[in-house]
């Protein structure tokens, strides 16, 4: 069993939405920001959340993970050891599947259906396997792991980074989604990282229109 370092112990995740919570930022992707959607049929982990012996415990306590989802690659951390411990389905887009050999995958290519409640829309280019997670939840609420980011000013925006894998395509996938969710209710929007600038809250709420609003001709390199 890996050892878990003191040094990670953390504040327990918050409650973001009725049935969902925000983890703390997790180091080991970079700040990243994971979630736990709680459902009757099972939970869904959104992205990798610090894993400390309190995490797993809360987890526990909530009834587990039936599936964990993972939005980029550099979301990836410990999935080996969750599904060992809960035993839960991992699903990443196709083309990022190689990157855990060890683990059992469900992989997709442009989009996948999860019951009745989840969808996953392949949204390229922060990296080449990036994607967003739909649910029908809370009138709607779009997990937008590292595909839009908050800004220093609180808005939403595609922020190009030394990491990016392909900067054009990845404004082309804003324009999809946006498309994807205009058939949708939509009313949060809950980023993978960059939280501390929404100032205190980790949901943005009129999502379908702060969605629509995000602008492709004048977006952001992350300089700030």
């Amino acid at each position: 069993m890996t050892a878990i370092p003191v040094a990670q112990q953390q504040k327990p995740p918050r409650l973001v939405l009725p049935m969902v919570y925000g983890f703390p930022p997790n180091r080991e992707t970079l700040g990243g920001t994971a979630y736990l959607i709680v459902e009757n049929e099972g939970n869904t982990l959104i992205d990798s959340p610090p894993w400390t012996e309190s995490s797993q415990n809360w987890l526990r306590e909530q009834g587990g993970v039936q599936r964990l989802i993972l939005t980029h690659r550099g979301a990836i951390a410990h999935v080996r050891e969750i599904q060992r411990t809960f035993d839960c389905e991992v699903i990443i887009q196709a083309q990022e599947a190689y990157l855990l050999p060890q683990v059992r995958v469900t992989s997709f290519n442009h989009h996948l259906a999860l019951g009745e409640t989840l969808e996953i829309l392949w949204t390229p280019g922060h990296s080449p396997g990036s994607a967003c997670v739909y649910w029908y939840g809370q009138g709607g609420v779009l997990f937008t792991g590292r595909h839009l980011l908050p800004t220093p000013r609180g808005e939403l925006a595609p922020i190009k980074t030394a990491t990016t894998f392909h900067w054009p395509r990845q404004l082309r996938s804003v324009e999809a989604l946006k498309d994807f969710c205009r058939q949708k209710s939509l009313s949060y929007l809950c980023a993978g990282a960059n939280i501390g600038f929404l100032r205190g809250t980790l949901a943005i709420a009129n999502a379908q229109a702060v969605l629509q609003a995000v602008q492709v001709d004048n977006p952001l390199t992350n300089n700030f």
